[in-house]
């Protein structure tokens, strides 16, 4: 059973469609609901949720920011947007931020209810074919031959062979119908744990695992990324995103986060659906074709921090101090504890400034430590046991609960005064928190008073 998070500051629509699906017949676990994008960051954060339903003209957070933030939170999660505007850029948006429908208001209930019943088909059947999917990939594999040829130019270019840039391109676009335009670019790589798979011990099953990977990629990839995906020597598969002048200057989604989410995305749903640990290296984006030989060496250097932390699997190049160390294995077990140290006193002391300031996101905190939000949070939670978030909420409480008990504060006073937007969300967070509501925990209070 999966569950559902309705998003919209209007909440009779909220409630309205929560009482559609909940009759509905569908297979659905919880639904839950928030009037506001913060609302719903916290719930997303606090709760498992799988599809996102969200407006995407709302108050002070829209849809659009809603779906960026809650990509860095939960990559893979699925999303419907519905909207009162039937608006092209809206629409474009949403879509490139992996919005699998876009409903305009007001909403037809059968039409809602099919677009619901079609993407949780879709995760249940991707849920239950592990192995009728290896079945099928055995298939395509012996229909489809990779492009070795085509692959082998492309490595070629990466590695800054002969017969140049300009040449090995004009080879792929009139061979190949392969075109690398940009003019920015940046790389992801994905090292697959072939050999620790149960049915990697043959060349055979190996190259078919290697092949379920990339098809993996192309999936996920197509409408989110102008990109090519293909393999490299080894166990890898090499991504070059790129990007039009354009495009890159489009007003959404951070590129880099973007990336890494991408990059979670990926890890996610290989071990899911392929029972496969993958690390995934990311390089910077730079401008010019004449950079790819540069990214693809940041993005293997990237994959080498795996072996300083093994619990992890998505890393950035940006995140770590090149300059100091030319490789993982030149900073010593200390140096890197006290690094990763410094990196989280600094978060934590800009949280405990900032925690009761409307709309914090983790991407601000990492944005203020010069980190990927994936690599902070990482960080975060190896650090102090807690995730990010969870240590925004404790302070928070901690906060509400003291000016409860020790002042004449009312309930709507206290909830701005920690970072909510409405007196309603805190309470709800309140009574989660420490299983009793304000108005109860303050009742008590004044009965033992007297």
């Amino acid at each position: 059973m999966y569950n559902l998070l309705i998003v919209d500051d209007e909440p009779l629509i909220c409630e309205g469609l929560s009482n559609l699906l909940s009759t509905s017949g569908i297979n659905i676990g919880s639904i839950f609901t928030a009037h506001s994008g913060y609302e719903a960051l916290d719930c997303l954060r606090m709760e498992d949720v799988d599809l996102l339903v969200t407006d995407i003209q709302m108050g002070s957070m829209s849809g659009i920011e809603l779906m960026q933030e809650a990509k860095l939170v939960k990559p893979w999660m699925q999303t419907i947007v519905i909207s009162a505007h039937e608006t092209f850029q809206y629409a474009q948006m949403a879509i490139r931020l992996g919005a699998k429908d876009y409903l305009i208001k007001p909403l037809n209930p059968g039409q809602f209810l099919d677009c619901v019943r079609s993407v949780l088909l879709k995760m249940n059947k991707r849920d239950a074919q592990e192995d009728p999917l290896m079945s099928r990939l055995e298939e395509h594999f012996r229909m489809e031959q990779p492009l070795a040829e085509r692959d082998e130019w492309l490595n070629r270019l990466l590695k800054g062979d002969s017969p140049g840039p300009e040449a090995a391109l004009r080879v792929l676009r009139e061979k190949f119908g392969t075109a690398l335009e940009g003019p920015y670019y940046a790389l992801l790589k994905l090292k697959l744990n072939l050999a620790g798979h149960e049915r990697g011990s043959s060349p055979a099953d190996q190259q078919l695992l290697k092949y379920a990977a990339l098809n993996i990629c192309h999936e996920l990839l197509e409408k989110e990324l102008n990109n090519i995906s293909f393999y490299s020597p080894g166990d890898e598969i090499t991504v070059i995103a790129q990007w039009s002048e354009r495009e890159f200057n489009e007003e959404g989604v951070n590129k880099l986060n973007g990336l890494d989410m991408l990059g979670r995305s990926l890890h996610y749903n290989i071990n899911k659906y392929l029972s496969m640990e993958c690390v995934v290296g990311i390089s910077q984006i730079l401008k010019g074709v004449s950079f790819l030989p540069q990214l693809n060496e940041q993005a293997g250097k990237a994959l080498k921090w795996n072996r300083k932390h093994p619990d992890h699997y998505v890393f950035y190049y940006g995140d770590f101090n090149w300059s100091a160390y030319g490789e993982p294995e030149e900073q010593t077990s200390e140096e890197l504890l006290a690094q990763n140290s410094m990196i989280v006193d600094k978060a934590k002391r800009y949280i405990e400034e900032h925690y009761a300031q409307k709309g914090l996101t983790l991407h601000e905190v990492a944005q203020r430590n010069h980190v990927s939000p994936n690599y902070l949070s990482y960080l975060f939670k190896k650090e102090t046991g807690f995730n990010l978030w969870e240590y925004v909420i404790k302070l928070r409480m901690e906060e509400s609960k003291r000016l409860l008990v020790g002042t004449d504060m009312r309930r709507y006073e206290i909830s701005e005064r920690v970072g909510y937007e409405s007196p309603e969300h805190f309470s709800k967070i309140f009574k989660k928190y420490y299983g009793i509501s304000p108005s109860e925990l303050k009742n008590g209070q004044s009965k033992q008073a007297q």
